[in-house]
Protein backbone atom coordinates (compact mmCIF):
# COMPACT_ATOMS: atom_id res chain seq x y z
CA UNK A 1 0.00 0.00 0.00
CA UNK A 2 1.50 3.50 -0.61
CA UNK A 3 2.15 5.99 1.95
CA UNK A 4 -0.61 8.50 3.32
CA UNK A 5 -0.09 11.94 3.63
CA UNK A 6 -1.96 13.80 6.37
CA UNK A 7 -2.25 17.23 6.51
CA UNK A 8 -3.85 19.32 9.79
CA UNK A 9 -6.24 22.09 9.75
CA UNK A 10 -3.40 24.31 10.96
CA UNK A 11 -0.85 23.47 8.14
CA UNK A 12 -3.35 23.92 5.39
CA UNK A 13 -4.19 27.19 6.98
CA UNK A 14 -0.70 28.52 6.06
CA UNK A 15 -0.92 26.68 2.39
CA UNK A 16 -4.35 27.78 1.16
CA UNK A 17 -5.03 31.73 2.41
CA UNK A 18 -7.54 33.35 0.87
CA UNK A 19 -5.77 34.79 -1.88
CA UNK A 20 -6.02 35.80 -5.50
CA UNK A 21 -4.91 31.85 -6.44
CA UNK A 22 -7.45 30.53 -4.53
CA UNK A 23 -10.23 32.63 -6.78
CA UNK A 24 -8.35 31.39 -9.94
CA UNK A 25 -8.15 27.85 -8.71
CA UNK A 26 -11.88 27.74 -8.40
CA UNK A 27 -12.80 30.01 -11.25
CA UNK A 28 -10.53 27.25 -13.70
CA UNK A 29 -12.61 24.90 -11.13
CA UNK A 30 -15.79 26.43 -12.92
CA UNK A 31 -14.10 26.68 -16.47
CA UNK A 32 -13.31 22.74 -16.36
CA UNK A 33 -16.63 22.10 -15.48
CA UNK A 34 -18.84 24.06 -18.30
CA UNK A 35 -16.42 22.01 -20.84
CA UNK A 36 -18.70 19.28 -20.37
CA UNK A 37 -16.00 16.58 -19.54
CA UNK A 38 -16.36 16.60 -15.53
CA UNK A 39 -18.01 13.74 -13.47
CA UNK A 40 -20.05 15.25 -10.87
CA UNK A 41 -22.18 13.22 -9.04
CA UNK A 42 -25.47 14.99 -6.94
CA UNK A 43 -24.63 15.76 -3.88
CA UNK A 44 -25.57 12.92 -1.10
CA UNK A 45 -27.16 14.61 1.94
CA UNK A 46 -27.40 13.23 5.64
CA UNK A 47 -30.37 14.87 7.66
CA UNK A 48 -29.62 15.11 11.27
CA UNK A 49 -33.19 16.88 12.33
CA UNK A 50 -33.06 15.82 15.94
CA UNK A 51 -30.10 18.32 16.21
CA UNK A 52 -30.76 20.74 13.94
CA UNK A 53 -27.52 19.10 11.68
CA UNK A 54 -26.95 17.73 8.19
CA UNK A 55 -24.09 16.17 6.31
CA UNK A 56 -23.05 16.93 2.76
CA UNK A 57 -20.90 14.56 0.49
CA UNK A 58 -19.57 16.16 -2.58
CA UNK A 59 -17.13 15.31 -4.98
CA UNK A 60 -15.58 15.28 -9.00
CA UNK A 61 -13.42 13.69 -11.19
CA UNK A 62 -11.93 15.83 -13.28
CA UNK A 63 -10.07 14.89 -16.60
CA UNK A 64 -6.38 16.12 -15.73
CA UNK A 65 -5.91 16.00 -12.96
CA UNK A 66 -4.43 12.77 -11.01
CA UNK A 67 -6.42 12.81 -7.97
CA UNK A 68 -10.34 13.83 -6.87
CA UNK A 69 -11.43 14.49 -3.94
CA UNK A 70 -14.46 13.06 -1.71
CA UNK A 71 -15.45 16.23 0.79
CA UNK A 72 -17.42 15.37 4.37
CA UNK A 73 -19.05 18.71 5.56
CA UNK A 74 -21.33 18.67 8.72
CA UNK A 75 -23.07 21.39 9.22
CA UNK A 76 -24.74 21.42 13.14
CA UNK A 77 -26.83 24.95 13.42
CA UNK A 78 -27.03 25.00 17.15
CA UNK A 79 -23.24 24.28 17.72
CA UNK A 80 -22.53 27.84 18.75
CA UNK A 81 -24.74 27.48 21.12
CA UNK A 82 -22.27 24.94 22.74
CA UNK A 83 -19.19 26.65 22.02
CA UNK A 84 -18.64 24.34 18.71
CA UNK A 85 -18.24 25.53 15.29
CA UNK A 86 -21.56 25.47 13.29
CA UNK A 87 -19.54 23.83 10.19
CA UNK A 88 -16.29 21.03 10.43
CA UNK A 89 -15.56 18.35 8.09
CA UNK A 90 -12.69 16.40 6.06
CA UNK A 91 -11.49 16.13 2.60
CA UNK A 92 -10.27 12.58 1.85
CA UNK A 93 -8.07 12.50 -2.18
CA UNK A 94 -7.90 9.33 -4.04
CA UNK A 95 -5.61 8.80 -7.29
CA UNK A 96 -7.63 9.05 -9.86
CA UNK A 97 -5.36 6.80 -11.77
CA UNK A 98 -5.57 3.47 -9.24
CA UNK A 99 -8.38 4.71 -6.44
CA UNK A 100 -6.12 4.08 -3.73
CA UNK A 101 -5.93 6.61 -1.12
CA UNK A 102 -3.40 9.66 -1.42
CA UNK A 103 -4.18 12.11 1.24
CA UNK A 104 -6.53 12.73 4.18
CA UNK A 105 -7.38 16.86 4.44
CA UNK A 106 -8.05 16.90 8.20
CA UNK A 107 -9.04 20.94 7.62
CA UNK A 108 -12.68 21.42 9.77
CA UNK A 109 -14.26 22.65 7.06
CA UNK A 110 -11.40 25.30 6.13
CA UNK A 111 -10.87 24.77 2.72
CA UNK A 112 -14.67 24.37 2.42
CA UNK A 113 -14.75 27.77 3.45
CA UNK A 114 -11.85 29.00 1.39
CA UNK A 115 -13.47 27.42 -1.96
CA UNK A 116 -16.84 28.93 -0.90
CA UNK A 117 -15.51 32.36 -0.45
CA UNK A 118 -13.74 32.23 -3.72
CA UNK A 119 -16.55 30.57 -6.05
CA UNK A 120 -18.07 34.45 -5.13
CA UNK A 121 -15.44 36.39 -5.42
CA UNK A 122 -14.71 34.71 -9.09
CA UNK A 123 -19.00 35.48 -9.59
CA UNK A 124 -18.22 39.16 -8.35
CA UNK A 125 -15.50 39.03 -11.23
CA UNK A 126 -17.50 37.89 -13.87
CA UNK A 127 -21.26 39.88 -13.01
CA UNK A 128 -20.27 42.60 -10.51
CA UNK A 129 -20.34 46.48 -12.01
CA UNK A 130 -16.66 47.41 -12.57
CA UNK A 131 -16.89 50.42 -10.45
CA UNK A 132 -19.20 48.61 -7.60
CA UNK A 133 -17.46 49.73 -4.31
CA UNK A 134 -20.03 48.96 -1.60
CA UNK A 135 -20.86 45.53 -0.27
CA UNK A 136 -23.28 44.74 1.89
CA UNK A 137 -23.33 41.09 3.95
CA UNK A 138 -26.08 39.38 5.53
CA UNK A 139 -25.16 37.02 8.02
CA UNK A 140 -22.41 37.44 10.53
CA UNK A 141 -20.67 34.00 11.10
CA UNK A 142 -17.29 32.67 9.58
CA UNK A 143 -18.05 32.66 5.45
CA UNK A 144 -19.79 36.59 5.97
CA UNK A 145 -16.14 37.68 7.30
CA UNK A 146 -14.47 35.71 4.17
CA UNK A 147 -17.00 36.58 1.64
CA UNK A 148 -16.32 40.37 2.38
CA UNK A 149 -12.50 39.92 2.01
CA UNK A 150 -12.94 37.70 -0.92
CA UNK A 151 -15.14 40.41 -2.77
CA UNK A 152 -12.08 42.75 -1.90
CA UNK A 153 -9.95 40.13 -3.96
CA UNK A 154 -11.60 41.38 -7.42
CA UNK A 155 -12.89 44.55 -6.53
CA UNK A 156 -11.88 48.12 -5.15
CA UNK A 157 -14.31 47.77 -2.33
CA UNK A 158 -14.45 51.26 -0.14
CA UNK A 159 -17.45 50.07 2.15
CA UNK A 160 -19.33 47.62 3.50
CA UNK A 161 -22.48 46.94 5.63
CA UNK A 162 -23.14 43.86 7.86
CA UNK A 163 -27.01 42.91 8.74
CA UNK A 164 -27.74 39.98 11.00
CA UNK A 165 -30.63 38.84 12.88
CA UNK A 166 -28.09 39.54 16.14
CA UNK A 167 -26.43 42.79 16.19
CA UNK A 168 -24.49 41.69 18.65
CA UNK A 169 -22.86 39.68 15.96
CA UNK A 170 -23.04 42.39 13.24
CA UNK A 171 -21.31 44.49 15.49
CA UNK A 172 -18.33 42.23 16.41
CA UNK A 173 -17.72 40.93 12.70
CA UNK A 174 -18.18 44.50 11.72
CA UNK A 175 -15.59 45.86 14.31
CA UNK A 176 -13.03 42.95 13.29
CA UNK A 177 -13.29 43.26 9.71
CA UNK A 178 -13.04 47.03 10.17
CA UNK A 179 -9.64 46.77 11.84
CA UNK A 180 -8.28 44.08 9.38
CA UNK A 181 -9.75 45.56 5.48
CA UNK A 182 -9.08 49.16 7.15
CA UNK A 183 -12.66 51.01 5.39
CA UNK A 184 -15.63 51.67 6.43
CA UNK A 185 -17.61 49.05 7.44
CA UNK A 186 -20.78 49.41 9.77
CA UNK A 187 -23.23 47.00 11.66
CA UNK A 188 -26.35 47.51 9.55
CA UNK A 189 -29.84 47.32 11.93
CA UNK A 190 -32.29 48.11 8.66
CA UNK A 191 -31.99 44.94 6.33
CA UNK A 192 -33.80 46.71 3.84
CA UNK A 193 -31.71 49.85 3.99
CA UNK A 194 -28.35 47.71 3.76
CA UNK A 195 -29.42 45.32 0.93
CA UNK A 196 -30.87 48.36 -1.51
CA UNK A 197 -27.89 50.57 -0.55
CA UNK A 198 -24.85 47.86 -1.92
CA UNK A 199 -23.62 47.60 -5.21
CA UNK A 200 -22.78 43.52 -4.12
CA UNK A 201 -25.02 41.76 -1.71
CA UNK A 202 -23.91 38.37 -0.40
CA UNK A 203 -26.23 36.54 1.56
CA UNK A 204 -24.41 33.88 3.68
CA UNK A 205 -27.45 32.40 5.99
CA UNK A 206 -28.84 28.27 6.26
CA UNK A 207 -31.99 30.34 6.65
CA UNK A 208 -35.19 28.33 5.87
CA UNK A 209 -37.22 31.63 5.24
CA UNK A 210 -35.94 34.35 2.79
CA UNK A 211 -34.00 37.58 4.65
CA UNK A 212 -34.35 39.36 1.28
CA UNK A 213 -37.40 40.52 -0.28
CA UNK A 214 -37.60 41.69 -3.94
CA UNK A 215 -38.74 45.41 -3.58
CA UNK A 216 -35.48 45.83 -1.95
CA UNK A 217 -33.31 45.66 -4.81
CA UNK A 218 -31.86 48.01 -7.40
CA UNK A 219 -30.89 48.04 -11.19
CA UNK A 220 -27.14 47.22 -11.61
CA UNK A 221 -26.83 45.33 -8.40
CA UNK A 222 -24.83 42.04 -8.32
CA UNK A 223 -26.48 39.26 -5.63
CA UNK A 224 -24.46 36.62 -4.54
CA UNK A 225 -26.74 33.84 -2.85
CA UNK A 226 -24.38 31.68 -0.60
CA UNK A 227 -26.67 30.38 2.26
CA UNK A 228 -29.43 27.70 0.10
CA UNK A 229 -27.53 24.80 -0.15
CA UNK A 230 -30.42 22.51 0.61
CA UNK A 231 -33.96 21.46 -0.06
CA UNK A 232 -35.30 23.07 2.64
CA UNK A 233 -33.20 26.48 2.41
CA UNK A 234 -34.17 30.08 0.96
CA UNK A 235 -32.33 32.95 1.37
CA UNK A 236 -34.19 35.30 -1.20
CA UNK A 237 -37.69 35.42 -1.73
CA UNK A 238 -38.48 33.74 -5.15
CA UNK A 239 -39.94 36.65 -6.70
CA UNK A 240 -36.00 38.01 -6.73
CA UNK A 241 -35.54 35.90 -9.14
CA UNK A 242 -37.80 36.68 -11.87
CA UNK A 243 -36.67 40.10 -10.79
CA UNK A 244 -33.42 39.44 -12.20
CA UNK A 245 -32.40 40.91 -15.64
CA UNK A 246 -29.76 37.94 -15.25
CA UNK A 247 -29.71 34.78 -13.21
CA UNK A 248 -26.56 32.56 -13.17
CA UNK A 249 -26.31 29.28 -11.17
CA UNK A 250 -23.41 27.71 -10.82
CA UNK A 251 -25.13 24.22 -11.56
CA UNK A 252 -28.76 24.46 -12.89
CA UNK A 253 -29.35 20.91 -12.18
CA UNK A 254 -28.10 21.35 -8.44
CA UNK A 255 -29.61 24.71 -7.49
CA UNK A 256 -33.00 23.30 -9.19
CA UNK A 257 -32.61 20.82 -6.25
CA UNK A 258 -30.97 22.41 -3.46
CA UNK A 259 -30.65 26.86 -4.17
CA UNK A 260 -32.53 29.42 -4.34
CA UNK A 261 -34.24 28.63 -8.30
CA UNK A 262 -35.62 25.18 -6.13
CA UNK A 263 -37.74 27.60 -4.30
CA UNK A 264 -38.47 29.98 -7.54
CA UNK A 265 -40.03 26.66 -9.53
CA UNK A 266 -41.70 25.75 -6.56
CA UNK A 267 -43.37 28.89 -5.85
CA UNK A 268 -43.98 28.76 -10.19
CA UNK A 269 -42.47 31.86 -10.79
CA UNK A 270 -39.66 29.67 -13.13
CA UNK A 271 -40.18 26.47 -15.43
CA UNK A 272 -38.42 24.00 -14.40
CA UNK A 273 -37.12 23.18 -17.57
CA UNK A 274 -35.87 26.75 -18.43
CA UNK A 275 -31.98 26.80 -19.47
CA UNK A 276 -30.14 29.09 -17.38
CA UNK A 277 -26.68 29.96 -18.50
CA UNK A 278 -23.59 28.30 -15.32
CA UNK A 279 -21.10 30.62 -13.63
CA UNK A 280 -18.58 28.62 -15.75
CA UNK A 281 -20.17 28.99 -18.95
CA UNK A 282 -19.51 33.08 -18.08
CA UNK A 283 -16.23 32.58 -16.56
CA UNK A 284 -14.65 30.28 -19.55
CA UNK A 285 -16.16 33.48 -21.77
CA UNK A 286 -18.51 30.91 -23.46
CA UNK A 287 -21.69 32.92 -22.56
CA UNK A 288 -22.20 36.69 -21.80
CA UNK A 289 -22.47 37.90 -18.04
CA UNK A 290 -23.38 41.25 -17.11
CA UNK A 291 -24.81 43.36 -20.29
CA UNK A 292 -25.34 47.00 -19.02
CA UNK A 293 -24.27 48.62 -15.71
CA UNK A 294 -28.05 48.23 -15.02
CA UNK A 295 -28.49 44.74 -15.05
CA UNK A 296 -29.94 43.36 -12.09
CA UNK A 297 -28.07 39.73 -11.32
CA UNK A 298 -28.56 37.28 -8.78
CA UNK A 299 -25.57 34.31 -8.87
CA UNK A 300 -26.79 31.25 -6.88
CA UNK A 301 -24.04 28.87 -5.46
CA UNK A 302 -24.82 25.83 -4.04
CA UNK A 303 -21.01 25.29 -3.61
CA UNK A 304 -19.88 22.08 -6.05
CA UNK A 305 -17.81 19.05 -5.96
CA UNK A 306 -15.53 20.32 -8.73
CA UNK A 307 -14.94 23.42 -6.22
CA UNK A 308 -13.67 20.54 -3.20
CA UNK A 309 -11.42 18.50 -6.07
CA UNK A 310 -10.05 21.89 -7.59
CA UNK A 311 -8.87 23.24 -4.07
CA UNK A 312 -7.78 20.29 -3.16
CA UNK A 313 -5.42 20.05 -5.71
CA UNK A 314 -4.20 23.22 -4.90
CA UNK A 315 -3.36 22.46 -1.43
CA UNK A 316 -1.73 19.27 -2.63
CA UNK A 317 -0.13 20.49 -4.60
CA UNK A 318 1.61 23.48 -2.63
CA UNK A 319 1.85 20.81 0.75
CA UNK A 320 4.21 18.86 -1.79
CA UNK A 321 6.50 21.86 -2.67
CA UNK A 322 6.76 22.91 0.90
CA UNK A 323 7.57 18.93 1.97
CA UNK A 324 4.56 19.65 4.60
CA UNK A 325 2.51 17.43 6.12
CA UNK A 326 3.15 14.25 7.96
CA UNK A 327 3.11 10.45 6.18
CA UNK A 328 1.25 7.32 7.40
CA UNK A 329 2.47 4.18 6.66
CA UNK A 330 -0.45 1.21 5.82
Amino acid sequence: MPDIKILTETELRDLVPLDADAVDCIEQGFTTLAGGKVVMPPIMTLPVPDHNGEVCVKTAYVPGIGSFAMKMSPGFFDNPKLGLPSTTGLMVVFSSRTGMLETLLLDNGYLTDVRTAAAGAVAARHLARADAARVCIIGAGVQAKMQLKAMTLVREIKSAVIWARDIAKAEAAAASLREELGFDITAGTDAAQAVSSADIVVTTTPAAKPVIKAEWLRPGQLVVAMGSDQEHKCELDPACLTKADVYVPDSQAQCAVKGELRSAIKAGLIANDRSFTELGDVASGKAAGRQVDSDLIIADLTGTGVQDTAIATLAGNRADAAGAGSTFTS
